[in-house]
């Protein structure tokens, strides 16, 4: 053949190939966005080393992101972990649209490595970072991304929220720390973030948004739908992330795994219980510090997101499983309204959960005590015998003391109802134990102290300053209360040399 024909064909031929592998790499291009494997766009206001990494290496990023994930793990198994996060912060460069990375490596930080570290500090800056990774940089290039919305509400609800970590409290104290900058000292103000009337206060606002991103406005719907909440602590923002997913999903319908859209909702209704166990952040004006308490006014809103949650659900599974859980909120919101002495309350749930589960026993594994049949007052007494057994005297006297100590410690702080809800929960423990009891002998069963013989001794220990059970300012608030005369002046001193002057400072410290 003619050589230079043959060189006419060769290149025909070479050019038929190219023009078959481009119609080819199209067809893979539209499969792989299908799948969500790959983006085909290039990426928007990213960094120059980012938009280098993701156009120059091409195919070749899947061999160098697998290469590093290997040695980020190896990294971490020999405790080397700043090494391990620096070669995460690579790999999310050369995977920046792929969700699962930016999930992993934020779930890696604050579950894996954080707890390799002993002080609760060190535990927080890595809880932080991990958070951070998914909510600045992951959603940047991911807005859409449900996974995401999820595993940050998780880590609000669970790693911060929940007590299994044993720094959980040193998590809810920074973060509250952080958080009171901008919801005020009761963690409900959204005014000056909505409509900041100085300059420092926008400053604020626009910190809130940058640092936090976090929309005010989109908080405050959230409250209005769920709360009220106090925004200093943790399960207040994962319901907001939760409903964030929500509302990504929504926007995106064809795009959303079914399964993502149930782990949102139930990370939305598990955060209400927890809010109602511990939402209430109770100051404590003697150590200045805090404890948590139940948010009470929520009750009738986390019954409705049950409601609208149950609703929404197709799954019938998921349907019975949302009502067991609005079956035991329902039970913890009455006990906690009664404790608080807030009867009226107590009384419409109690009615409300006999008329929606009319079947169903009002305490597990008591089928005995079925709505129809058991009063509010029995149901509370039932509660406090889950864990305090009626057969034996010893814990029951410890039992209501403890709610006798917490009803001054609430006298104490101002929380006046919730004083008076323990004190007629002792009491009626206390006579419901002596009803159970008169027909046995007393051989067999010792009878418990006089119930004002009780609560004389929890006064006096508490006000003894020699058992040291409460400082001076909350011994004299205490004595103030009740209206005790002050505390007797501590003796004098004797002094140590002759012509040496004595203190007369009698108040201890």
């Amino acid at each position: 053949m003619n050589p230079r024909l043959k060189k006419i064909l060769l290149l025909l031929l070479a050019a038929a190939l190219v023009f078959g592998a481009g119609q080819l790499q199209h067809s893979l291009n539209r499969d792989r966005e299908a799948l969500g494997l790959t983006r085909g766009a290039v990426l928007e206001n990213a960094p120059p080393m980012l938009a280098f990494t993701t156009v120059a290496l091409g195919g070749f990023r899947g061999l160098i992101s697998n290469f590093l994930w290997i040695r980020a793990n190896d990294l971490q198994q020999d405790d080397k972990f700043f090494e391990a996060a620096q070669l995460a912060d690579w790999i999310t460069m050369l995977e920046p649209t792929y969700s699962a990375v930016w999930v992993f490596q934020g779930w890696n930080m604050s579950y894996n490595i954080s707890v390799k570290f002993k002080d609760a500090p060190d535990r927080w800056r890595w809880v932080q970072r991990g958070i951070e990774l998914m909510r600045d940089d992951g959603l940047r290039y991911n807005p859409n991304s449900v996974d995401l919305y999820r595993e940050i509400a998780w880590q609000f609800q669970h790693k911060m929220g929940a007590n299994l970590d044993d720094a959980n409290m040193y998590y809810k104290s920074e973060w509250a720390k952080e958080m009171k900058d901008f919801f005020g000292p009761n963690g409900t103000n959204f005014d000056q973030l909505l409509n900041p009337p100085t300059a420092e206060a926008q400053t604020n606002a626009l910190r809130f948004r940058e640092k936090y991103k976090l929309d005010p406005a989109f908080a405050k719907s959230v409250d209005t739908q769920y709360g009220p909440f106090d925004w200093r602590l943790p399960e207040a923002h994962a319901i907001y992330w939760g409903a964030k997913g929500l509302a990504a999903a929504k926007e995106n319908p064809d795009k959303v795994n079914p399964e993502d859209l149930i782990k949102l909702r139930r990370t939305i209704y598990q955060s209400l219980l927890q809010t109602l166990h511990h939402g209430r952040i109770i100051p404590d004006p003697i150590s200045h510090g805090y404890s948590l308490g139940p948010n009470l006014d929520i009750v009738g809103k986390e019954n409705q997101a049950c409601e609208d949650l149950w609703a929404a659900e197709t799954d019938p599974g998921q349907k019975d499983g949302i009502l067991k859980a609005q079956r035991n909120f329902l039970r913890d919101a009455i006990y906690f309204l009664y404790v608080n002495n807030r009867l009226a309350e107590a009384a419409k749930w109690f009615k409300y959960l006999g008329e929606k589960f009319p079947d169903k026993p009002i305490i597990e594994n008591r089928p005995d005590s079925l709505p129809k049949n058991v009063t509010l007052d029995d149901y509370a007494f039932s509660v406090v015998q889950i864990d305090v057994t009626e057969t034996s005297p010893e814990r029951v006297t410890s039992a209501i003391q403890g709610f006798l100590r917490r009803s001054y410690y609430e006298l104490i702080s101002g929380s006046n109802d919730r004083f008076g809800g323990y004190q007629n929960l002792a009491k009626k423990v206390y006579d419901h134990y002596t009803t159970e009891t008169k027909s046995y002998n007393n051989a067999q069963r010792i009878p418990l102290p006089a119930f004002d013989l009780m609560n004389r001794t929890v006064v006096n220990d508490l006000l003894d300053p020699k058992k040291e059970l409460l400082p001076y300012t909350g011994r004299a608030i205490l004595r103030t209360q009740l209206g005790l005369p002050e505390e007797p002046a501590a003796p004098a001193t004797p002094p140590a040399n002759p012509g040496e002057p004595v203190a007369t400072n009698s108040v201890p410290n």
